[in-house]
Formats: C-alpha cells, structure tokens, sequence
C-alpha cells in the first residue's frame, strides 16, 4: 500500500472537511460554494485544490481515453479484433465531432480549469485565514498548484484542439465562452507557470503527488519548446537540479519505486484508496476513482485489446535493454519469475502477436491483471528532459552538447553513445528515433509527430489526413450547447 500517496477524489474531501455537507462538497459546479462559509481552515482549501487533480482519473482521461487516444494515433499501437469500435476509430482516424471519450475529454479537461478557477478566484478569502490555522507559505502554495493545473489542463486542450475557450473567471452565467487564439491560450499556460514557479515548493519539501517547482518549471520548458522557442526552453530546463536517470529503467513502471529521482510529475492512482466510482467517472472526477484500466486493457494475458505495432517494436536497435522492459515475448518470465510468457499468450484466433506491452503492466509482480490498476503514469520525467533539451540544443546551440543529452539516455538502455561529430539532421533523426523508443506508450508520440511536421510520413496508410488530423474535432455538444461557438467555429476538415 502506498502510505503516503497524495488522494484526490472527491470522496476524500469528505474526510478531510468534517465541517461542510456532502452537498457542499461537489465542486463540479464551483458557483454553488460560497467563499464566505468554505475557505476557513488549510484542510478546506486543500479539499478544493485536491477536487482539481481528481479530472486526471476520469474516463477522458488517464482512466481510460489518454492512453487509447495517443497510443492509438501515434500508432505505437495495433488493435486486436476485440477492440471496442470507438479505440478502433483512433487507429483509423474515422472519429468526428460525436465521438464519445473526444468530448469526456474536452469536458474532463474544462472541469478540472473550473475546479482551478475556483481556488483562484478566491485567493482573497484564502489569503484572509488566520496564520495561525494556515502560513503565508502554504497558501501560496496551494494557489501555485491551481495555477500549475490550470495551466497543464490548458496545455492539453490547445494541444489537441488548437484555438480553445479561454476561461480563467468563475462563469457568471450558463451562455459559455467564445473561443480564443491559440496564442492567447499559450500566453496564458505560460503566465500560470511562472507564477507557480514561485510559489510552488521544491520536490523534497512537497508531498508525492502534488505540483513542485521541478514540475513547473519542466512543464514550461516543454511549453516553450511546443512553440518553437529552443532557447526559453533550454533555460528553464537547465534550472532544474536533484533529478537523475533511474539506474533501472523499468522502475519508472512499477508500483513500489514511484516518485523516484527520475520522476517529475505522475498523474497518481492507488486502487488500495478506493474505486466505487470508477465506472461512472467519465468527466466529473467525482467519487472514488483511484484505478486506471490500463492494466487490463493492454494486458496480453487479459483483455489484450492492443498489442505493441510492428513499427514500433522494428524501431529498436540490438540488444537495447528498453525493448524487454517495454514488452513481454514469448520466454519472457512473470508474476516475480515464476511464470513464462508462451506463444498461446500472445496468440489471438489463430495470430500470434510477437510480444505485448510490459510497461505500466502488474505482471511483473502478479499472474494476472484486473480493471483496477494502481500504477501511476509519468507524466514528466527526466529522460523526456534529457531529449527535450537535446531537442533544444541542436537548434540553438550546438551538435556535441546535444548528443551528450542523447547519449546520457542511451547508455543507460546498453547502447553506445552516438558520435560527437553528427550533423544537425542527424542530431534531429537520432531524437526522432530516441524518443520513440525511451518513452514508448507514454502518450507523447503523436504529439510528437505533429509539433515536428512529420505526421503523414511517419502515418503513411493510416487514413491520417494532413490538415486536418493535426487537431481533434471540438465535440457535438460544446457547439450545441455554448452560446457563443457554433458550426463555424468548427476545427477544419470536420
């Protein structure tokens, strides 16, 4: 059990605020809690802080949509017949505007900024609390970790759909927002960032799960380098210190060494917390979710309802260590060395798959995987830095320094280190390559491949269409609903 995990379900709230209802505690909807009876005491403003993370463990998200969506797209994933058709439609890109867990995503995402907005708005009554039931520090910290979140739900929404609404108020009325240009929701993540950074605390000083100051500062790197700005990007990745690659790469999938040196950010799950509500968590991040069905989903001795593309699995050299703490083949042994992985394993009707995903899998400790793994995702974490920063270097600095980068992360996975002397493209090609196989099944890839340019060469016969699949379709019922968004409004090509 992980004692000391940070929760962050709204039906912890109720333990941590004896002093309000359950009614009270719904912060779905901000505009029904009143300032003026809530923000009273430290653990009431962490209840609210604590209901923006829940949106992670929803559905559209981490629960389930984030992973099939990018795996899927990036196409590190093939699907087996059992897939559920609206998985499949990832893979093919036949989704639209009605697709279901598009739009779990989209309302998962502006729920959690709602949740963020709540806190913020309300900084004066926080600030009000007496010292004595909560410091200065701490609530500014608190408010640092509602604009850090706000911040990376933003990210992911601009991301995905480009031109999104921007909402940093409590709405005063049901009409919805108009949308606003991507830069100015960029402007905005960037403006968040900055300041948690100097709120927030550092990693050591902070509980596991929440925002430090490492995650916002690796967060606004990767912003920065998301807009093409190498040289703001590298900045704030050379502030960041204490962080190491994990001697072991594999103990960045597991349970038990979570949050470890490598780690940065984690969306967080531990099935000992609680799941009651994990089937009715599509958006809301309301009631105890704390597993994720990755485990079973991809599990090739359950589900198995996607299995590692032959894309993926050609990509990596000769004996890269990464390629048997990523998959299962057949002779691979599991459940602490007790069992071996044999053909019958991976054969589905009469195919037989070459291996299945180990990463994020309980396999390595257990004979079988259920719908309520407790593994945390990465979201950040050092090695991704490592080849950011490479990234970085390449464009504004020079060819040696941003191979020494690449090289930090291939040594650890037994490869040699590439040479000092390559060009610029090959620098790039080697990232390229690098990412591809360090953080397979991470959901990084297709954001990868669109950021570069090189979806349609690198998605050749996959039905992914250049100007329009670089963005999702903005769901059926935000247009019907909003006010102020209507067909026109409508990404491109849907």
């Amino acid at each position: 059990m992980k004692k000391y995990k940070l929760i962050f379900t709204i039906f912890t709230m109720l333990l941590l605020v004896n002093a309000c209802s359950e009614k009270d505690l719904e912060l779905t909807n901000p505009n029904q809690l009143s300032p003026d009876t809530f923000f009273k005491n430290e653990a009431q403003v962490q209840s609210a802080v604590n209901a923006v993370y829940a949106n992670f463990q929803t559905h559209g998200m981490y629960s389930r949509g984030m992973f099939f969506s990018s795996d899927n797209m990036s196409h590190e994933n093939a699907g087996n017949p059992q897939l559920e058709a609206d998985k499949k439609q990832y893979l093919d890109f036949s989704f639209d505007s009605s697709h279901g867990l598009n739009k779990a995503f989209w309302d998962s995402c502006f729920r959690g900024v709602n949740k963020a907005n709540f806190v913020i708005e309300n900084k004066e009554a926080i600030d009000v609390i007496p010292e004595g039931l909560m410091s200065a520090t701490t609530k500014a910290k608190f408010i640092g970790e509602a604009k850090f979140l706000r911040g990376l739900y933003y990210f992911w929404l601009v991301v995905r759909y480009g031109d999104v609404p921007l909402i940093t108020v409590i709405p005063e009325a049901p009409v919805g927002f108009p949308k606003s240009s991507a830069d100015l929701v960029y402007q905005q993540i960037i403006d968040d960032l900055k300041d948690a950074q100097n709120t927030l605390l550092d990693k050591g000083d902070e509980d596991n799960g929440r925002a430090n100051k490492g995650a916002a500062t690796a967060l606004l790197g990767k912003v920065y380098l998301y807009r093409g700005e190498h040289a703001l990007a590298l900045a704030e990745f050379n502030k960041l210190s204490g962080y190491a690659l994990e001697a072991n790469f594999f103990d960045n999938f597991k349970e038990e060494t979570e949050h470890g040196v490598e780690s940065i950010f984690e969306i967080e799950y531990d099935d000992d917390l609680g799941f009651s509500a994990q089937w009715n968590s599509d958006v809301s991040g309301a009631g105890p979710n704390e597993a994720t069905f990755r485990g079973q989903e991809y599990g090739c001795l359950d589900w198995f309802n996607v299995y590692p593309s032959d894309d993926l699995l050609d990509e990596y050299e000769a004996n890269d260590t990464r390629f048997g703490d990523t998959f299962y083949s057949v002779g691979d042994s599991y459940k602490a060395g007790e069992l071996t992985i044999t053909t019958s394993n991976l054969t589905v009707g009469t195919d037989v798959r070459r291996a299945g995903w180990k990463k994020y899998q309980n396999y390595y400790k257990d004979a079988a995987e259920d719908q309520t793994s407790g593994i945390n995702f990465k979201y950040l974490r050092y090695a991704d830095v490592l080849l950011m920063m490479a990234e970085c270097e390449n464009e504004v600095g020079t060819q040696s320094d941003a191979v020494g980068y690449i090289n930090r992360v291939r040594l650890r996975a037994g490869l040699t280190g590439l040479a000092t002397t390559l060009t610029k493209d090959q620098v790039f090609d080697a990232i390229v390559h690098e990412r591809k196989v360090e953080l397979a099944g991470e959901q990084v890839r297709f954001n990868d491949i669109i950021r570069w340019g090189n979806a349609s060469t690198e998605l050749v016969g996959t039905n992914f269409q250049a100007g329009k699949h670089e963005l999702m379709p903005i769901p059926d019922a935000e247009i019907s609903s909003n006010e102020n968004i209507n067909a026109e409004d409508q990404n491109p090509g849907y």
